[in-house]
Order: C-alpha cells, then structure tokens, then sequence
C-alpha cells in the first residue's frame, strides 16, 4: 500500500501558480461569499483565503447572515460578477435551508465561475471540450496523474452522484477512456460492483462506508468524504485501517484530496485571469 500524499501535490501546484502570478501584472482576484454561521463552511473559507494569500491571489470575503433574503444574496453576487475587479466568484455550500442555491448560482456568470458549477462548464465536460472543471474531480485527477495511474480500459467506479464531485468524477474518467459506472443509495448488489473496481472514488458522505469486503485486491481508492467518527476525529467515506492493506494506493483523511481542492480553486481563478 502506497499512500496519496496530496499535501505535497497540492503544495508544488500552489508554488507553480505562486510563480505565474508574480509574473503577471494584473493579479487574479477571487471573490468568496459566505451564508451564515456554519462552522465547516467557514474553515473551508479561511483555507481559500489563506491559499489565496500564499499563492499571491487577492481575496475579497463576503460574509452575509442568515437573516438576509434571497435577493440580498442575488444582488451581491450580481455586484461581484460586474466588478472589473474580481477574476472569480465562488459562493460557499451549502447555504442555509431557506436560500435557494440553484438561483443564486445562477448570477455568477460562467467566466467567473472557478468552481466549474455551471451548466456550460458541465455541458463542457459532457461534450469532452475545454472549460472550468469542478475543483474536487478536477484534484482527484491530477493526484492520479501525478502517481502514474493509466486509467485506460480501466474499471472505475464512483460512489456518489452529486453534481458538484460524482458526475464530473465519473465524465472526467470517463474522457480518460475508463470504463466507468456510477453507484449511488439505490444501486443494487453495490458490494460486488465496487469489488469489481480497479479504481475506486468514494464521495457519498458516510463515515467509513466503504469496508475491506467492498474493495478488490491492489485496487487505487480515493476517498472524497469528510466526516467525524464516533470519537469526533475526521475521518473519510472509507474504513481506511480495515482497507488500507488491500490497496495499492490510497488517500488519507485528512491530507488526501481535501488539499487538492483548494489547490484547484487557485489553479481556476488563475486560469479566468488568463481568459
């Protein structure tokens, strides 16, 4: 078993960019808007902004409460995707239960939009033809690519069919000539199909679901999931002490793909700025 360092991968990727943004005279400008008072969204908000400031990036941070209105939001955003100013706008999920994302996403028009949410930048990627990828699927490549994984006539199955990480997941392995199947809550004899992965991505949001029976001998198993464990200690989608000495590669969690992620952020917003 061989572990997925994505600290280190993310890490040389921010110096890259570091270095291509001291080059550049206009520097790329990133926009995060955050709802409310949620704790993992706002630990995820200071790591973009921290990420932003090592890499040279300049942050702007919005932080509205959970009293405002939908149109509040609406109008924010709008004000951010007119401003000359701001490469990207990046609108922190999920919001409070009474906002609706869908239409507020909708404001960030396509060329700001770095986290590659968008229906041209998913119709993009249906169609296999450049544009902003989601950051998540988009980090999980990169770290398969960076450990020699050939994904060609591999099968690969993902767990979870979110449109923020499993269907660009599985459209990215699949444009990688993988044999892709994607499983979710109703899939039936899921056991066996994941058995039967030589490349396994977890992202379904349950803590240690994925148990060693579910996993074939030698297989590759990125774990997406952040979660807490009965002790309160992170944790991913994957019971990774029970799995971790079938695989031939695994991701940790933490230090697997969450840092890859923001990596990707910076890597979208520097590409916007190139645009």
């Amino acid at each position: 078993m061989k572990l997925i360092d994505g600290k280190a991968c993310a890490a040389s990727i921010r110096a890259q960019i570091k270095e291509t943004v001291e080059k550049l005279e206009e520097k790329p400008a990133l926009a995060v808007v955050l709802v409310g008072t949620d704790p993992a969204s706002q630990i995820y908000v200071r790591n973009k902004i921290r990420a932003c400031e090592e890499t040279g990036i300049i942050s702007y941070s919005y932080t509205l409460p959970e009293t405002a209105t939908q149109e509040q939001l609406e109008e924010l955003l709008e004000t951010l995707a007119n401003d000359d100013k701001v490469t990207g706008v990046l609108l922190q999920l999920p919001l409070p239960k009474k906002f609706n994302a869908e239409a507020a996403m909708k404001k960030i028009p396509p060329q700001k939009d770095v986290d590659g949410f968008s229906a041209e930048h998913l119709g993009n990627l249906v169609l296999n033809k450049p544009g902003t990828v989601a950051c998540t699927p988009l980090g999980v490549m990169k770290l398969l690519e960076r450990e020699g994984v050939d994904l060609t006539g591999k099968n690969a199955v993902v767990l979870g069919r979110s449109d923020t990480v499993g269907k660009p997941m599985a459209l990215l392995l699949l444009n990688a000539n993988a044999t892709v199947t994607v499983c979710h809550s109703k899939t039936v004899n899921l056991k066996e199909i994941c058995r039967n992965a030589d490349v396994l991505v977890v992202a379904i949001g349950r803590a240690k679901f994925v148990t060693a029976d579910m996993v074939k001998d030698g297989a590759v198993v990125v774990d997406v999931g952040i979660n807490r464990d009965e002790n309160g200690k992170m944790c991913g989608d994957v019971d990774f002490d029970a799995v971790k000495d079938k695989v031939s590669l695994i991701t940790p969690v933490p230090g697997g793909v969450g840092p890859m992620t923001i990596a990707m952020l910076m890597q979208n917003t520097l590409d916007a700025a190139k645009k």
